[in-house]
């Protein structure tokens, strides 16, 4: 390829060479720079790239893309050298990847979720409609880059823009037709998603979240940067029962629509509202039904259970009914549909229900405790620790709300990273006393699952909370293989034989 060929969208200076040099990749770590590369500096907090630009015109790199005046570096660049400045690197990587990887975005339906919660089950549950519509799905999202039966991990919700892009090729070589994706702040502000442009964008809701000196400054910049998804697709849909919805559309330049859970509206209107809503609980079914009316109708069966999840569900039904998809299909969809970690229902019988949920604060650990008691449990057990090298409120108000919400803590050991599990536990038990709540201690967190599991009774519903889909645990410093979905399944399966 020819580097005028990938400049589309980019605005730039050229300080010296010429514009047709043969160019075949971007790269952005001086480490892996090699010929042919066009090499894009960046100033970050920690390390500015700009400082190796010597190291990658050794490596053979040809065409250099800067983001500041260096004048004194530049006179030692060979005049065979191509120089481009620009305003903004990340923004310059993001474009010039894109146009690497041939556009692939532009050759899927593409779909961007953001919000606080909600993103990654509103994502999985958009992928189990499409995929039981017979549809190929790639999805990119906390947990993970899937392209069918492969799973990527991701070092951040939304990867750096090259990664993006060459995981949009990889779809697209794929087969596959759809593209969803979560869309954090952090993503939008550092210019990872530069350049994309949405057929359908997806709001969930927003709530303070994220600030701090390597996040946000503060709640009005986390609210700027996720609205800009509303800027940034052709389509919008978003929660309208969420207090900040004023905030959030205020941008807005997409064709907008509204989706709202009766029980939130109050007396405001949306486009599709979820009405109606059953807590279900049955010998192998654990989860919601209720009713979607407006602009589109039907019945959904959600196997999932919680409030929230009837959120997620609705924007997920809301948004495939612009695909022109059949109700049966979506229905199916989600009746069936799992997400690891995300209040999975991992074991459902007669006698109790084990699941597995990511919640590792006192907010989402508050929220699922109250959502679990809508299904009228004979006793709620709760089996969680808290991370360690971590502020310890977090463990004393996860105390606080185990000893008051359940009717059993089972307290034992997340990722105690450098601190003895048997610290934690006494932090967490220090605030569960003052409460009066029933706990006992079993630091092994295996040990831990298989007490709660063979001393249920009937009626139980037991939850395993603060992993989610972590299929480690990081025990002084080491990680090792550790996942709370298996070893439960080890633990029924031990009772069945």
């Amino acid at each position: 390829m020819v580097l005028s060929d990938w400049l589309e969208g980019l605005d730039y200076e050229l300080l010296q060479g010429s514009l047709e040099v043969q160019v075949s990749d971007v790269s952005y770590d001086s480490r892996k720079a090699k010929e042919g590369d066009v090499f894009v500096c960046m100033t970050g907090t920690r390390v500015d790239s700009h400082l190796f630009i010597p190291q990658v015109e050794e490596a053979g790199v040809r065409v250099i893309v800067i983001e500041r005046p260096l004048e004194e570096l530049l006179k030692a660049v060979s005049p065979q050298v191509t120089v481009l400045r620009v305003k903004d690197g990340r923004r310059a990587l993001a474009l010039l990847s894109a146009a690497r990887f041939g556009y692939p975005a532009r050759k899927m339906i593409t779909v961007g979720v953001t919000g606080t919660k909600g993103k990654t089950t509103t994502t999985h549950m958009i992928k189990a409609i499409l995929e039981a519509a017979g549809k190929k799905v790639g999805m990119i999202g906390t947990n993970g880059t899937v392209i069918g039966n492969r799973v990527t991990p991701n070092l951040n919700t939304t990867p750096e823009s090259y990664q993006l892009h060459q995981a949009f090729a990889d779809m697209v070589e794929a087969g596959c037709e759809y593209m969803i994706m979560e869309v954090s702040s952090q993503g939008i502000k550092m210019h990872r998603t530069d350049g994309l442009f949405f057929d359908y964008g997806l709001f969930t809701n927003i709530s303070p979240d994220h600030i701090g000196p390597d996040e946000h400054a503060d709640f009005a910049e986390y609210l700027y940067y996720k609205s800009r998804l509303m800027t940034m697709c052709k389509v919008g849909l978003v929660n309208r029962g969420d207090e900040h919805y004023e905030g959030i559309v205020k941008d807005a330049s997409c064709r907008l629509y509204t989706y709202c859970v009766a029980e939130e509206a109050g007396d405001v209107k949306a486009d599709f509202v979820a009405r109606n809503i059953r807590y279900v609980a049955e010998d192998s079914f654990v989860g919601t039904e209720f009713d979607v009316k407006g602009q589109f109708e039907m019945d959904v069966r959600l196997g999932i259970p919680g409030l929230f999840n009837v959120d997620n569900a609705l924007a997920a039904v809301s948004l495939c009914s612009f695909l022109g998809l059949d109700r049966e299909r979506i229905g199916h969809g989600l009746e069936h549909i799992r997400v690891d970690g995300r209040m999975e229902i991992v074991h459902a019988s007669r006698k109790f229900t084990v699941l597995v949920d990511y919640a590792h604060n006192a907010v989402s650990m508050e929220s699922l405790l109250g959502t679990l008691r809508n299904y009228n449990p004979r006793r709620l057990v709760v089996v969680f620790g808290c991370g360690g090298n971590r502020s310890k409120d977090r463990r004393y108000s996860m105390g606080e709300i185990g000893g008051r919400m359940a009717d059993l803590s089972i307290l034992t050991a997340d990722n105690s990273r450098y601190e003895k599990p048997e610290d934690i536990i006494a932090d967490i038990r220090s605030s569960i006393e003052k409460t009066g709540g029933n706990y006992v201690e079993i630091p092994d967190r295996r040990e831990a699952i298989a007490y709660s599991i063979r001393n249920a009774q009937e009626g139980d519903m037991i939850a395993v909370i603060g992993k989610g889909h972590e299929d480690y645990q990081e025990i002084c410093g080491v990680r090792h293989h550790f996942l709370d979905k298996e070893v439960i399944l080890e633990v029924i399966n031990q009772l069945e034989a």
